[in-house]
């Protein structure tokens, strides 16, 4: 069995091993990627891969407390991170109240925050009052709306100049990691040589602390898009079905249930 990563082994394995992360939004998929992942998050992303909405931003305190009580209960040797939902950290005071409930009702190990240089100040009055905080910087899918899409960052000097900016604000208001997002693979590289904290990519190329990938587009059950950056090492969609398929054959030709599966 895995020894379960701490915040210190996280911040000692920059240089050293790349990090495995990967979203569960429940017990049974939390336990089936704990042998494999140093951690799990509990992404809002649950908004759009299960709740079938257009993106992140209805997605509540209450609907992430829940998921990650669930993944915490199957997850029992992964370093497990709680996305704060849009909205819950706006203000320093409303930041602190929202992620003190998340630890005060959740085993989660820290909370994940969006936001570079503009949102230093939160996560410092966070850190500042024992919340562990998972940063976030490049491309924030809870800021589709406000830049009208999903827009990659770093296709510039300006742009890379602003991303190392906020890595260098997240890391000294006390992150002890951060995940970065949609972001050009030669300015992802930078950005992660630039601090001291491990740098996790999602779309943002090989040379970086670790990876994250939303969990139903790597196994492709996922089936409305697939972004560029993601490998599909499972057809899953295509297996349940085919799986739904059978049984239905089965239940209606009257062979299932058989004698075996019958008291």
């Amino acid at each position: 069995m895995k020894k379960k990563m701490s915040i210190t082994s996280i911040q000692k394995s920059k240089g050293v091993k790349p990090l495995v992360m990967i979203t569960a939004y429940d017990a049974l998929f939390a336990s089936l990627f704990d042998e494999s992942a140093d951690m799990i998050l509990v992404g809002d992303s649950l908004n759009m891969s299960f709740a079938g909405k257009e993106d992140t931003l209805s997605a509540t305190l209450d609907q992430m407390i829940y998921h990650t009580n669930a993944v915490c209960r199957g997850a029992q040797n992964s370093f497990v991170v709680c996305d704060m939902p849009f909205g819950t950290y706006t203000n320093k005071k409303d930041a602190l109240k929202n992620a003190t409930k998340v630890f005060q009702q959740t085993k989660a190990d820290c909370v994940k925050i969006e936001g570079g240089k503009e949102k230093a100040d939160v996560v410092k009055y966070l850190t500042s009052n024992g919340i562990a905080v998972c940063g976030h910087i490049g491309l924030l899918p809870q800021s589709v709306r406000g830049e009208g899409g999903y827009k990659v960052k770093g296709k510039d000097e300006k742009e890379k100049k602003r991303l190392l900016k906020d890595a260098k604000a997240i890391e000294e208001a006390g992150a002890f990691c951060m995940v970065i997002e949609g972001v050009k693979a030669d300015v992802a590289k930078e950005v992660a040589q630039s601090v001291s904290v491990p740098v996790i990519g999602i779309g943002a190329g090989a040379e970086v602390d670790g990876q994250v990938l939303v969990f139903s587009d790597m196994l492709g059950f996922f089936e409305a898009f697939t972004p560029k950056f993601v490998k599909k090492y499972l057809d899953g969609a295509t297996l349940v079905k085919e799986a739904v398929a059978n049984y239905k054959n089965e239940v209606e030709k009257r062979e299932f249930p058989k004698e075996e599966h019958t008291y």
